[in-house]
């Protein structure tokens, strides 16, 4: 009986036209010793506007939910399974691809730079682009970015979401150059440095970073156990 149903479904909504449901992905990375956050993009290889630069996107599958088609769309380029994701919009302007009717849910991930895998990247056709030098994107792929900058900086003022973007240990100076890189605006240091250390969110280590000055720079890891705990009492978090 149920099988009888589920036929009648299918013979139902095939009278329907039918609208390819595809999924692009914007990922941001960022790399402790840049002053700039970078984009994920591709030189697009099959048509139309093969050659372009594009986020990379697919299709989605008759076996996925858009959730894992986004994170296979992720692992696929970067090798990388584990990493912050968002959804963020849908779009479905009737002449959006001129390959057909296509409505294209779109996602941004963060990821750290140093832990994607290059040789995944490089058979894509994959680069790292800073911010200030992202190339026209072929079609509304430049409306998906800005949306997910935007998104991004929401998140980031009231979510703990650029520690996603950082190693586990890093100094106070390279986090405040990733808020700075994206914000794209500079920070007080002593404002950022008393704001930041005043959450009790951060754990001084004994091991400091040499590479960039003689005196060095104390290392610290963000504690996610007692973020989650504080918020359970009320806490927000808001820089």
């Amino acid at each position: 009986m149920a099988g009888t149903t589920i036929n009648h479904q299918m013979d139902f909504y095939s009278k329907y036209p039918k609208t390819l449901v595809a999924v692009d992905s914007i990922i941001f990375g960022f790399n402790q010793n840049d002053l700039e956050l970078k984009l994920l993009l591709l030189k697009r290889n099959f048509e139309p506007a093969k050659g372009e630069w594009s986020l990379m996107g697919g299709f989605l599958q008759p076996d996925e939910s858009l959730d894992d088609a986004a994170k296979r769309i992720v692992l696929q380029l970067t090798g990388l399974a584990d990493v912050y994701m968002e959804q963020l919009y849908a779009f479905g302007e009737l002449d959006r691809d001129p390959g057909g009717r296509i409505v294209s849910i779109s996602y941004f991930s963060l990821i750290k730079i140093n832990e994607y895998d290059r040789q995944l990247a490089k058979e894509n056709g994959a680069r790292w682009i800073p911010l200030s030098e992202i190339p026209e994107l072929i079609f509304d792929h430049s409306e998906m970015v800005e949306n997910a900058l935007r998104k991004l900086r929401i998140r980031a003022r009231t979510q703990p979401i650029g520690f996603e973007l950082l190693p586990e240990k890093f100094t106070i100076p390279q986090l405040q150059r990733l808020y700075e890189a994206i914000y794209q605006m500079p920070f007080d240091k002593r404002n950022f440095r008393r704001k930041l250390l005043s959450m009790g969110l951060l754990e001084k280590m004994d091991e400091k970073e040499k590479e960039t000055s003689k005196k060095g720079a104390y290392y610290y890891q963000f504690n996610k156990e007692k973020y989650e705990e504080l918020l359970q009492k009320g806490f927000n978090f808001e820089l």
